[in-house]
């Protein structure tokens, strides 16, 4: 019998706006590896909180993992990909 070890669940924070087709890409992107890899998105729109949109106004999308690292526009795959495979902080 072989066995896997399942990959910890990551959590990342997706910044974004209404009507923002960027931050819908980035969104469309995380629940398309989403099937692949175990994470949990939080979205927050930053249109709801004036310190979240003086921070991230004009960086949208911005997605922060539970690692500490963060992807600003133009988000890529790869580097989501690389980011959701590699430890989380305090995992080994």
């Amino acid at each position: 019998m072989r066995w896997f070890r399942r990959r910890p669940t990551r959590h990342v924070t997706l910044y974004g706006k209404p009507n923002c087709h960027l931050c819908d890409d980035a969104k469309h992107l995380l629940d398309r590896l989403g099937k692949r890899y175990p994470v949990t998105v939080v979205e927050k729109d930053i249109t709801l909180d004036p310190a979240l949109y003086r921070e991230y106004d004009v960086r949208i999308p911005v997605i922060v993992f539970d690692s500490g690292d963060l992807l600003e526009a133009p988000i890529y795959e790869h580097d989501v990909r690389r980011l959701l495979q590699s430890p989380a902080a305090g995992n080994p």
